[in-house]
């Protein structure tokens, strides 16, 4: 799983660095898939089952999501522009193990209220990373995600959440990004899950476009979206999509 979420943290890294006013998607998303193979590794996210019935299968490498859209953003032709921000999320598949993560980005200068979206969105991944230890159940890693974001106004997104990692790109447990203390199952060395708040401007209802996969905030306001797959240790936890 390490050897995977390096790859898969190449792979955001490449995708990441090209982001600017002018370049399309399709572009990313192309960097991406690059990287992964070039390292002997398959995309995670490529032909992945719609969740609704009879929906089409993902058809990339990366989502590619913006501004008021919060994951499963189809690459295509639309070119970025300055002052919109984009979550990249990237999912691995090598030697039988997979890693997924995500990162939300600036295109250019972006507004304050854009930056410090971002900048809540990330620590509260961080400060939810640091409450995976044994001892903690998972309703406190989720409680710590839930009380740092909504402390300071931001809606948590309640449809989608972290989720187990190994084999398969989602196993059990769920793992919401909010809930109640001592809540849940224990945690145990040798644990692996994919922790990913998602932070709203505002209210976090949202709904799915047309095309079957992009999913976006009902009001149009900003939301952001980081993610690292992580390992339970019996001591600090190990980030296995860390660079």
């Amino acid at each position: 799983m390490r050897r995977a979420g390096q790859v898969n943290a190449l792979a955001l890294a490449a995708a990441c660095a090209a982001v600017r006013p002018g370049v399309t998607t399709a572009e990313l998303d192309r960097i991406a898939a690059r990287v992964i193979r070039e390292h002997g590794g398959t995309p995670a996210f490529l032909h992945y089952p719609n969740p609704a019935p009879g929906g089409p299968a993902y058809p990339a490498t990366i989502n590619a999501s913006i501004d008021a859209e919060l994951v499963h953003g189809l690459p295509s032709k639309r070119r970025l522009r300055e002052g919109e921000i984009i979550s990249i999320d990237v999912g691995t598949v090598l030697g039988g193990f997979v890693g997924d993560s995500a990162v939300t980005v600036p295109v250019g200068n972006i507004s304050a209220e854009a930056r410090a979206l971002l900048e809540v969105t990330e620590r509260a991944l961080w400060l939810g990373i640091e409450a995976s230890r044994v001892g903690n159940r998972f309703g406190d890693v989720s409680a710590t995600i839930q009380e740092y974001a909504e402390s300071l106004g931001y809606g948590v997104v309640r449809e989608y959440t972290g989720h187990g990692v190994g084999r398969e790109m989602h196993e059990d447990p769920q793992i919401p990004n909010w809930g109640k203390r001592d809540r849940g199952a224990p945690l145990h060395a040798g644990m692996t899950f994919a922790l990913e708040p998602m932070l709203v401007v505002g209210s976090p209802d949202l709904r799915v476009k047309r095309d079957g996969w992009t999913v976006t905030t009902v009001s149009g306001n900003l939301c952001a979206h980081f993610e690292h797959t992580i390992a339970v240790t019996d001591g600090e936890p190990i980030v296995l999509t860390a660079l």
